[in-house]
């Protein structure tokens, strides 16, 4: 299991955060996904690829890298 953090644009509300959230934690292999709206990051914890992982953030409408 590993740790990927992804700058995250676009968030400016505590929705935009859970929404980040959710789709992250829908993608195959990630055990969990913790957004910090201030720093906007997204920290994920599991096997899941990095391009999966931004597919889901700009899939749900943000940018990130």
């Amino acid at each position: 299991m590993s740790e990927t953090t992804l700058k995250v644009e676009g968030m400016t509300c505590n929705h935009c955060k859970m929404h980040v959230e959710k789709a992250l934690s829908g993608v195959n292999g990630v055990e969990k996904a913790s957004v910090d709206l201030a720093k906007g990051v997204a920290i994920v914890i599991g096997n899941a690829s990095r391009e999966d992982l931004v597919k889901a953030v700009t899939d749900a409408g943000y940018s990130a890298q």
